[in-house]
């Protein structure tokens, strides 16, 4: 067993957005304790730690991550389908954007209005000549501040786990969550 180390305790509550004084409180601990731990002054006794490691993992719980509000269920298009597939499945879905995954993997999106800006008799061209760039991608841990970042500049955010696409967001799911 590997006991984390002062640098270690001192990321994880940064990652979970912790003060020292929230994690103290969490541990029933000090602040200054905290403070002297991760500053590598002080080695803690046993139980002092284990009740600080039992407070983070309690808090990491408390994060939403993109696996928590995903949807598993991707619709998508491929790079070699013709527009006009990409346009109805759009239309049945009620969709103005897909994805265009190659394998699983993303390679772009296409939405309604790349699809007008292409102009004229295009519905039979590959989806690869009018899509556009891929939505950005995060990892199943990724929190629920970064997939809104992302958010702030794209339609959607794409969940990859191993390089291959698990789930997708879109601000309706962040608003479904939260309410």
């Amino acid at each position: 067993m590997e006991l984390p180390t002062p640098q270690d305790l001192r990321e994880r509550r940064t990652e979970l957005e912790l003060t020292q004084s929230e994690l103290a409180d969490a541990a029933e601990v000090s602040q200054p304790l905290i403070a002297r731990i991760e500053g590598g002054d002080v080695d803690p006794r046993l139980s002092t730690l284990r009740r600080i490691v039992n407070a983070l993992h309690a808090a990491e719980g408390e994060v939403v991550r993109a696996s928590d509000l995903m949807n598993e269920t991707v619709i998508s298009v491929a790079p070699d389908d013709a527009v006009r597939e990409a346009v109805e499945l759009m239309e049945a879905e009620a969709y103005s954007q897909l994805p265009v995954l190659q394998n699983g993997v993303p390679v772009g999106s296409i939405s309604q209005g790349d699809v007008i800006h292409a102009g004229d008799n295009v519905g039979d061209h590959p989806v690869s000549e009018v899509m556009s760039e891929s939505f950005p991608t995060v990892a199943l841990g990724a929190t629920v501040d970064e997939v809104r970042n992302l958010l702030d500049h794209y339609k959607a955010v794409m969940v990859t786990d191993g390089g291959e696409t698990v789930g997708i967001i879109t601000e309706a799911d962040i608003a479904a969550h939260l309410s």
